[in-house]
């Protein structure tokens, strides 16, 4: 993977997860991985999955309880010597709005192995 293919699996990454297609977005991880989420805590009880198939779970049982959802693309980070890709994009779910960085670490085939993300408070403009 190189820059220009990382920004391509960005834009195509968000666009997945506004049509809701957990298909999409799980087709670009490797079966067994790292994903590590404050919500998949909060959902699941526990904050790390390591299995595709408890991905998919985790997703599903989330967007069961979203009736809207928007990622809005800021910008991505994308490092070469390391595979690893960070997505920063505002989240927006019912009435809460959200900055997010997802890190994504790629393996040889180019397959998501592992994914850490933070999010917090949207900066004030101007900031």
């Amino acid at each position: 993977m190189n820059r220009n293919e990382a920004e391509r699996f960005a834009r195509a990454w968000i666009d997945a997860w506004n049509r809701r297609d957990i298909e999409a977005v799980l087709s670009t991880y490797a079966a067994e991985l790292s994903f590590t989420s404050p919500t998949a805590l909060e959902v699941v009880g526990r904050a790390t999955l390591s299995a595709k198939s408890e991905l998919r779970s985790y997703w599903q049982n989330a967007l069961a309880r979203i009736e809207q959802l928007e990622f809005v693309l800021d910008r991505c980070v994308w490092d070469d010597a390391s595979r690893e890709l960070a997505i920063i994009y505002t989240r927006h779910i019912g009435e809460s709005t959200k900055r997010v960085v997802e890190t994504f670490r790629f393996g040889p085939d180019d397959l998501v192995v592992a994914t850490e993300v933070l999010h917090g408070n949207v900066p004030d403009s101007g900031h």
